[in-house]
């Protein structure tokens, strides 16, 4: 039995043998698609291997670890407003926290709009039936070759689950804290489901932290609805480890005149797969997708894109950039789907590397499907070094080398955190992104949790 084989055993194996600790206190909506997801992992093959949308990503050594799985929710013992908060010191936000892949039983909800709904997505599965089974698992069939998807769907217990009503406004962004703490190698599942009602906005910032020096990983999958004119701004900062390992994929369903902005900033981690899928299925629908990775040692990132404009008059722009230092490897992989019915498209593209070291490496594939005549579509992308024009300007205006370079790279990667709306965050991120590229990375610098003594 190769490698491959025996991974995908196990998870039969696992699934089988713990069904009924899968099942244990989820509704329907959940439990429902689970046997059928994981017929869909097997039937995908299991674990991507030399296929298409994984072909520079080697998911082997990741899977191959022998990490422990929990199916069952051990309490945690994290106090929110005291215990853990982000170095974002002027960021007023609404902050709901995630252990491990489970919902905090501490998390304080009484700041958010009545109408509101931000509970633990196993609670929401019982709680409303009817919403939960209109909406969880609708939007995933876009990964159709993706096995990790429908593996999520099989195993993943809980997560965040989110509800904004027509017409209602988040005043304060809602910040989603997802902690991983254990004294072992260590893989979960996390699911996450958000929908805004027509004319409904939000912003969710997203802040990924590993807690202990042990091996992890994370197949997390979230999806999002946007109603008619809803408007949601979306952050991510992905800030670990070299042990830490995180597939996320993330699912956007637009309605008509609906906009969806993303930034996702990865800072640090040991293999990060960013799938992002956005289908603009009514006419006016509209998607900015921003992404910054800075890598090196042997950090692994792999950005996957797919834009599929379904109607008419819609727009989406995406740009992502990364710094590659040491023996680091960077992949993207964007494509642009156009329609034969969504004519008047207007999409852009542009995916813009700089390589430090001759060990760095980097594979981009920018990729455009037009089924349509009357559009304006573009993309590119570019792999470089820093400029020795440039430098030569700074040097001969009396700036060193050492802060010459630095304020190239700097300027470099500025042009997508300056997209952040968020002030506060911006300015953190500017502030990080800094010490990254000076080879001063700090995790949350102002986190008082002690990252070398995990508690469980």
């Amino acid at each position: 039995m190769n490698d491959l084989s025996k991974i995908n055993a196990d998870f039969a194996t696992l699934f089988h043998d713990g069904y009924e600790q899968l099942t244990a206190g989820c509704g329907m909506g959940m439990n429902g698609v689970r046997k059928e997801a994981f017929g869909e992992f097997t039937k995908r093959g299991g674990i991507p291997q030399k296929k298409e949308d994984y072909l520079y990503a080697d998911l082997l050594p990741v899977f191959g670890r022998d990490y422990h799985v929990v199916l069952k929710y051990i309490r945690q013992e994290v106090d929110l407003n005291e215990t853990f908060r982000c170095a974002v010191t002027d960021l007023v936000s609404d902050p709901v926290l995630t252990v491990n892949g489970w919902w905090f039983d501490g998390n304080l909800r009484e700041e958010l709009p009545q109408e509101a709904v931000v509970c633990s997505l196993r609670e929401a599965s019982l709680k409303y039936p009817d919403l939960f089974l209109k909406h969880y698992n609708r939007y995933t069939p876009a990964a159709d070759k993706d096995g990790l998807v429908p593996l999520n769907t099989a195993f993943a217990q809980d997560g965040v689950f989110v509800y904004i009503p027509d017409g209602v406004v988040l005043e304060r962004p809602l910040q989603i804290i997802n902690l991983l703490r254990t004294q072992k190698d260590w893989m979960g599942f996390q699911r996450n489901l958000i929908i805004l009602g027509r004319n409904a906005q939000a912003t969710v910032l997203v802040c990924d932290h590993a807690l202990s020096d042990c091996n992890t990983l994370m197949n997390n999958v979230t999806e999002v609805f946007l109603d008619d004119h809803a408007r949601m701004d979306y952050y991510q900062v992905q800030n670990q480890h070299l042990g830490a390992s995180q597939v996320n994929s993330l699912f956007v369903s637009a309605n008509c005149r609906s906009v969806f902005d993303s930034n996702i900033i990865t800072l640090y981690g040991g293999f990060i797969r960013n799938n992002l899928y956005v289908a603009l299925n009514r006419e006016g629908g509209e998607c900015n997708l921003y992404g910054m990775y800075i890598s090196d040692k042997n950090q692994i990132v792999d950005n996957f894109s797919y834009i599929d404009h379904i109607a008419p008059h819609c727009t989406s722009r995406e740009h992502f950039k990364g710094v590659m230092d040491d023996s680091a490897l960077a992949n993207f992989c964007g494509c642009i789907r156009v329609r034969p019915d969504a004519q008047q498209t207007e999409a852009y593209q542009a995916n813009n590397n700089l390589l430090l070291s001759d060990r760095a490496r980097v594979n981009t594939k920018p990729q455009l499907v037009i089924d349509a005549d009357d559009v304006k579509c573009s993309h590119g992308a570019t792999v470089g070094q820093i400029d020795e024009e440039a430098m030569f300007y700074l040097r001969s205006r009396g700036i060193g080398p050492e802060e010459a370079r630095m304020m190239m790279m700097f300027g470099f990667a500025h042009d997508i955190i300056r997209r952040v709306k968020l002030e506060p965050l911006r300015g953190q991120i500017d502030s990080l992104v800094e010490k990254r590229l000076r080879g001063e990375f700090s995790k949350c610098h102002n986190c008082v949790m002690q990252c070398k003594k995990p508690s469980i």
